[in-house]
């Protein structure tokens, strides 16, 4: 079957055509998470959807290396460059090592997109792994005339990028830098930049800062920006297919790397940039701020105050497929628990095929059926078109089953590979006990919360024993808690 595959590619603003550099590989990089703290649903809408576009793109053929970072140093607190390391402060505030806290966290990045039944990328370096790397792009870069060194700190200058590139520098977002500089703020007397918008590609180290490295500029740290565009270049090249992120990265981060690739290389470094869209829970922003937000494990055991009840994870991710990836998409328990019904309607319908009796001939129009389904993920991965086709094959085997239509022993063939494919091999869902693991999680979250409550009230009339004994009993059966001054809460 021949694919037009067609993407929506960011910096044109327009769906492109998707024509590999060198097909049938595709080389496809997707900015990973600041393992600072626990993955959040955002970030979880992000590597799903990318999970989905890596499996359509392997299931026509195509041979993709899938590269997906760790950021275990360099990202600091606000995008100005100023603030802590947002590693460094996590380590600092609970006095461990820094890399303590990138294994707790990178490990739970892991298990969540597990849960998830993501697929591993095919490559996943770390920022820490790759600081020599980071260090000869700096100095390239600085031998264009393209950075200037302070005091130990190295920033980009856009100024200069923009002068030799023809103003290239906001592509990516739209952006002009004489807006950009119009609407930052002045640069005080303690400023090393000779711009607001020159960003940073070395930092000196503070004498309290935990994270550093010895570079040609002294003791510092990369920034956040420029570990992206040394992995994507050394494992995909100079110029690659697929670059994606969320959109709240298309400014500054995905810009920035740009302009270094280009800076380092002179050419464009990416084909296709592709964004996700952002989550909102029950209409409002996820915000840490405003308390508006949810964990995934708050998620899958119904422990938390923000929904009705517990969904099991693969609920959730085809839940996160009836909208398209460039859509906003909004978590609420009606709009879940609507998605899990018609997740098991889909899944009985599934379980159906290999009880299908075939007939001679067919009523039905598999070949059709079959071309509409890919005309949907070939128009820009859609997976909510996709989704209504897959929802005809299930009123059809239920209407087969009844004897209401028939199909031909070729087209049963045809439709449970189809069928089987999108299910499984592209949408990533897999067979699950909806009703078990819903309301099991759903007890233990109630049980939990009620032993937190009885352990609550035994430290106010101080019986540290009892207390003691319910969080070691919780601790036995996997349950772990954790004592804050807005309270206790657990995890698995």
């Amino acid at each position: 079957m021949e694919h037009a595959l067609q993407v929506y590619n960011t910096l044109s603003g327009e769906k492109e055509k998707f024509e590999p550099i060198n097909a049938p590989f595709v080389g496809m990089y997707v900015c990973g998470p600041t393992v600072y703290s626990f993955v959040h649903l955002g970030n979880c809408r992000t590597f799903i959807s990318f999970d989905m576009i890596y499996r359509y793109l392997t299931h026509l053929g195509y041979k993709v290396r899938y590269v997906r970072n760790i950021t275990d140093a360099g990202h600091l607190e606000n995008d100005a460059d100023e603030g802590e390391d947002k590693i460094s402060k996590k380590a600092r505030l609970e006095q461990v090592e820094p890399m303590e806290i990138v294994q707790k966290y990178s490990l739970d990045f892991h298990q969540v997109l597990d849960k998830f039944n993501n697929h591993p990328p095919s490559i996943e370096p770390t920022a820490t792994g790759h600081i020599v790397e980071q260090i000869d792009m700096i100095q390239d870069i600085l031998e264009k005339g393209l950075a200037y060194e302070v005091n130990g700190s190295v920033y980009f200058d856009v100024e200069a990028f923009n002068t030799k590139f023809n103003g290239e520098y906001g592509q990516l977002s739209g952006r002009k830098v004489d807006e950009l500089m119009a609407g930052s703020r002045e640069l005080d007397g303690q400023s090393e930049k000779r711009n607001p918008i020159d960003f940073a590609l070395w930092k000196k180290a503070s004498p309290e800062h935990i994270m550093r490295w010895s570079s040609p500029w002294g003791k510092g740290f990369p920034g956040w920006h420029l570990e992206c565009s040394v992995m994507s270049s050394k494992y995909l090249g100079n110029r690659f297919d697929i670059h994606g992120g969320g959109m709240d990265l298309k400014f500054p981060h995905h810009e920035c790397e740009i302009a270094q690739c280009k800076a380092h290389n002179e050419e464009d470094p990416v084909k296709y940039w592709m964004h996700t869209n952002m989550l909102t829970l029950n209409g409002a922003r996820m915000s840490k701020s405003t308390g508006n937000t949810l964990l995934p494990e708050e998620l899958f055991s119904g422990a938390n105050d923000k929904l009705e009840k517990a969904y099991n994870p693969i609920v959730v991710r085809f839940f996160m497929m009836q909208a398209h990836y460039r859509s906003s998409l909004d978590f609420s328990s009606e709009a879940l628990s609507a998605s899990e019904k018609g997740f098991e309607r889909l899944m009985d319908a599934v379980s159906l095929l290999d009880s299908v009796k075939p007939s001679e001939t067919s009523s039905i129009d598999v070949a059709a059926w079959k071309k509409k389904c890919y005309a949907a993920m070939d128009d820009d991965f859609n997976t909510p078109i996709l989704i209504s086709h897959l929802f005809e094959a299930v009123k059809w085997i239920n209407a087969v089953v009844a004897g209401q239509q028939t199909v031909s022993e070729a087209d049963l063939t045809t439709l449970t590979e189809t069928l089987n494919g999108f299910v499984f091999d592209v949408l990533g869902l897999k067979v699950i006990d909806t009703q078990t693991t819903s309301s099991d999680d759903e007890l233990t979250g109630k049980l939990v919360e009620g032993m937190i409550e009885v352990r609550k009230e035994a430290k106010s009339k101080k019986d540290f024993a009892m207390a003691d004994f319910i969080r070691d009993t919780l601790t036995g059966a996997g349950i772990t808690l954790k004592d804050s001054k807005d309270g206790t809460t657990w995890e698995k």
